[in-house]
């Protein structure tokens, strides 16, 4: 951990700053202590409710109680949300060696880029790293909120972003750390939670997320947006990604699953007002901007990587997309959105 992150760092049950301690920890004035996980600062909250079901292992792991798994314990593979084929899928790729791309990667892109990239996992060539929508970098500080294994992060990098990546998924964040190495990006990783940000108020210039509070309950995802407009600076942007009620494909989802409240990592359906109340609400002026048609997490530079049926859909997504620009009403049917928002 280098010592420009921990100065923006701070509790997250109090923001008070936080310390290294001998031992390598992290500690505030209050006594609140953390552990550091091979120079990644791990700053969960134990009393808070789980959202992936994975805190736990990564809480354990990090104080020394649980070895890991056996199957490859320097992969942190039970902090992963994967099912045990998948990660046995890992285990295997690493021992083997041969994989010129990170083996937690070629499982967790199907889990992070959408349904349409299930037939690239395992087989994966080179990282799927879209471009970011975001104006250029210039050395501004970007927090990149559920990270996972990095590809928006890489992204932002790319184009300029001073980046730091949190993810509560202790696994996912080395392997995030292991890929911007490889590629010669220095990017920041913190095991954090979406909801309880550990940042000081007002030090962040920018705010992304990309499929992460869509699946957050309406509770924990009106928290996450306060946390956002709390540690932008003013003038700060944030850009998140959402599902839209009003998109084609999700009127469909929506009427599947018979228009019932969602559980668990379930997406979230929300309207367009609802959105930019939200954000405008805990952040500043909002505007909302159609990511994509047809599906949530189609991108046009992931063609290569995707089935024949997504790729239809990215070219159905694309014409819309320009559509829109040119009649402003069609992005009200994107089943993607991003709302921008600017800290007032």
């Amino acid at each position: 951990m280098e010592n420009g992150l921990l100065e923006f760092l701070a509790c997250p049950r109090d923001h008070q700053p936080l310390q290294r301690a001998a031992d390598d920890s992290l500690g505030c004035a209050a006594g609140h202590r953390y552990p550091v996980v091979e120079g990644v600062p791990v700053l969960l909250l134990e009393e808070s409710a789980d959202t992936l079901g994975v805190e736990d292992s990564v809480l354990r792991r990090a104080r020394g109680e649980t070895a890991g798994d056996p199957r490859a314990p320097e992969l942190y593979l039970e902090s992963l949300g994967l099912s045990d084929d998948e990660l046995e899928g890992i285990a295997r790729l690493w021992r083997a060696g041969t994989s010129a791309i990170d083996p937690a990667v070629q499982y967790l892109a199907a889990a992070t880029c959408g349904i349409a990239y299930k037939a690239a996992m395992g087989r994966l060539v080179e990282y799927p790293i879209p471009e970011i929508p975001l104006p250029a970098g210039e050395g501004r500080r970007l927090l990149d909120i559920g990270c996972n294994w990095g590809r928006w992060s890489l992204a932002a990098a790319r184009n300029g972003y001073r980046v730091t990546g949190i993810d509560p998924q202790l696994g996912a964040v080395m392997a995030a750390r292991r890929v911007a190495r490889q590629l010669g990006l220095d990017i920041d990783f913190v095991c954090a939670d979406a909801r309880f940000l550990p940042f000081a108020a007002g030090t962040l210039d920018a705010a992304f997320s990309y499929s992460v509070l869509q699946h957050f309950s309406r509770a924990d995802c009106l928290q996450a947006v306060r946390e956002i407009g709390r540690v932008l600076q003013p003038g700060g942007l944030a850009k998140v990604q959402m599902a839209n009620a009003l998109g084609i494909r999700s009127a469909y989802h929506l009427a599947r699953r018979g228009f019932r409240e969602p559980s668990g990592f379930e997406v979230r359906y929300y309207m367009p007002g609802q959105l930019l109340g939200l954000f405008e609400t805990h952040v500043g002026p909002a505007q909302l901007h159609p990511d994509c048609f047809f599906g949530l997490g189609l991108q046009g530079t992931d063609a290569a990587f995707m089935s024949a049926a997504g790729r239809v859909a990215l070219r159905g997504s694309g014409i819309m997309k320009k559509a829109s620009r040119a009649f402003a009403p069609l992005k009200l049917l994107a089943d993607s959105v991003y709302v921008e928002a600017v800290k007032s």
